[in-house]
């Protein structure tokens, strides 16, 4: 056989079985079938969240297998995935996950997904996406509007929160850079503004601000922890007299980090009060809603978020509180000209010929290069399902921590630090009075270490005022009031075994 006189290539099969193209598309299928059944099932016969498993035990079985041997078999390949990872997961779906700002996900974001990595598109340049950069640049628009940022907005999809605040901060720096250099009557060097530059953000902030403000060659010292209120909000007369006081010193403040949904307590600092007092000091406002975002889509509780649309630059991760898969994040700034400070032209990738022809390559005003097409999950979800269904997912989380918070109050066994504005509760086990007191530290920390182990629950940790607490961060509407009961038991079961066989022996050789 011969085109336009030339002999076809006949390709051997092996190698190029495994390609993903137009004569392998039923491999695919057979693939993706047997592994979605594989997941579907493990999923389906999933009886507790985690089986207890641990770093020694698994490390080995890992250890042992040979890399250099492939199997030549999808089917033995996902019988070997089943012994070294699907049974080990943790599995976020399961309604007592109660750990980490992990969300189980929706349905049509796993319908993105599998698409996005079939096609695989990157997200840098036009001539890579098409239609995928189109897709981003609409939901940024779309988010910008929720958020109420005005006409002038942009942004960008980003790895993380982390991603998210570096950038913020970065913009931040480079602005306040500018504005040093041009009061100042002499000419400025770099290396003479960066010493000067602060961090604002509440002690409950995130510690990417922090390790931001290394990574831009600032110094973790640079930022500046606001005291909290009783309920871990930051407190606008604290700030009012730090942005007077770095005034005074010579000190500029680059940024304000307000944080809507802080990790441990689900705190919304006052927006609004922080907004003015960063105005009236010509500061940038930065809000990481990094887990608060979900009340963009609250038709109940959106009013929680007033005052972000006044902000500099948001921070929002799709991943946590709108239910979609790792990762689904963004970055968001009031004013587009800013992100003129991320971006590079380079010859190869995104020459400035193609800036001026119009043509919108997101690598310049993104941290990264090669990045997924992961706003197409959250574009199928919208879709599908609409930003109402994902409020009220996320309400009925909110609602469920209300619930435990009370439960709680109510429950002698524990002590409970403050109602969160989301979905976390932050508590501890606390013997009655006696001197099993003095141990409710290790108490609760074996507690949460016993109830991983066994599988049965998963729960985080936190410190609170130097002493060890247990958290709840609710993300699945199908946890239910029950759920939490049961494992308040569990926990207060397992801090009751550790007094008595641990503490009780102990207590009797301090009496002796």
């Amino acid at each position: 056989m011969s085109f336009q006189g030339h002999p076809v290539e006949v390709r051997p099969a092996g190698a190029r079985e495994h390609l993903f193209n137009d004569r392998t598309v039923e491999g695919y299928r057979r693939s993706l079938v047997a592994g979605i059944d594989r997941v579907a099932s493990r999923v389906a016969r999933t009886e507790r969240p985690f089986s207890g498993m641990t770093p020694d035990r698994l490390a080995p079985e890992i250890s042992a297998i040979d890399l250099e041997q492939p199997l030549d078999d999808p089917a033995a390949a996902l019988a070997e995935l089943e012994d070294v990872y699907l049974r080990d997961a943790v599995y976020f779906h399961h309604p007592r996950y109660l750990a980490h700002l992990n969300c189980p996900v929706v349905i049509p974001a796993l319908l993105g997904e599998a698409v996005l990595t079939a096609v695989n598109s990157s997200l840098d340049t036009w001539d890579q996406s098409a239609g995928g950069t189109l897709i981003e640049r609409r939901l940024i628009d779309w988010t910008a509007e929720r958020i109420g940022l005005g006409a002038a907005a942009d942004g960008v999809f980003t790895s993380g929160g982390s991603q998210s605040n570096l950038q913020a901060l970065l913009l931040a720096r480079e602005e306040a850079c500018a504005r040093a250099a041009a009061a100042s009557p002499a000419p400025l060097s770099r290396s003479e503004i960066l010493p000067g530059l602060r961090i604002l953000a509440s002690e409950a902030s995130h510690f990417s601000v922090r390790k931001s403000a290394g990574l831009l060659g600032l110094g973790m010292d640079a930022v500046i922890a606001i005291g909290t209120d009783q309920d871990r909000r930051m407190r606008p007369a604290v700030l009012a007299r730090e942005l007077d006081r770095c005034r005074r010193e010579g000190l500029v403040v680059m940024a304000v980090v307000a944080t809507a949904g802080t990790t441990d307590f689900g705190s919304i600092d006052p927006l609004p009060q922080i907004a003015d007092l960063c105005v009236a000091a010509g500061t940038w406002m930065h809000v990481d809603a990094a887990y608060g975002c979900g009340l963009l889509a609250s038709r109940t509780r959106r009013h929680l978020l007033d005052g972000i649309e006044r902000a500099d630059s948001v921070t929002v991760d799709y991943h946590k509180s709108f239910f979609q898969p790792v990762s689904s994040s963004a970055f968001l700034v009031r004013d587009a000209t800013v992100l003129r400070h991320a971006t590079y032209h380079a010859d190869y990738l995104n020459p400035a010929r193609m800036a001026e022809q119009r043509i919108p390559n997101q690598v310049d005003k993104s941290l990264q290069t090669t990045r997924r097409f992961d706003a197409l999950k959250l574009w199928l979800t919208l879709r599908i399902m609409g930003a109402d269904a994902i409020g009220e997912l996320f309400d009925e989380v909110v609602d469920r921590a209300e619930q435990a918070w009370e439960l709680l109050t109510e429950d002698p066994r524990f002590e409970v630090v403050t109602k969160s504005q989301l979905s976390t509760v932050v508590f501890r086990y606390l013997p009655q009075d006696g001197p099993a007191r003095e141990l409710a530290d290790d108490a609760n920390l074996f507690a949460r270490e016993a109830l991983a182990a066994s599988g049965e629950a998963v729960v985080a940790g936190t410190k609170v005022d130097g002493r060890h607490y247990l958290k709840f961060t609710l993300l699945n509407p199908e946890t239910t009031l029950a759920d939490i009961a049961h494992v308040l038991d569990l926990l207060a079961a397992h801090a009751e075994r550790h007094l008595s066989e641990k503490a009780a022996p102990e207590l009797c050789r301090q009496a002796g």
